[in-house]
């Protein structure tokens, strides 16, 4: 986990989520939405945060938005 969040920015805990009555999740980053999962989507997503700690959970919702990897991060290649 370590090597995946070098900034320690998923510790500030920028996304979130809320559950509406017919099950559809709302994802937000910093209280802005983003994302609206339904159906099965919305099912899965909720399994995995359901186990998942904070950080786990906020590298969940990283992942699922898009938020996660822009192609311009370095990577270390051993030479």
């Amino acid at each position: 986990m370590d090597n995946i969040d070098k900034r320690s920015r998923l510790k500030e805990e920028p996304f979130s989520y809320r559950v509406s009555k017919d099950n559809k999740v709302f994802i937000f980053w910093y209280e802005k939405q983003v994302m609206i999962l339904k159906g099965k989507e919305s099912e899965k997503f909720l399994a995995k945060v359901e186990k998942a700690d904070t950080i786990e959970s906020q590298l969940i919702m990283a992942k699922i938005t898009g938020n996660f990897k822009h192609g311009n991060e370095k990577m270390n290649k051993a030479r």
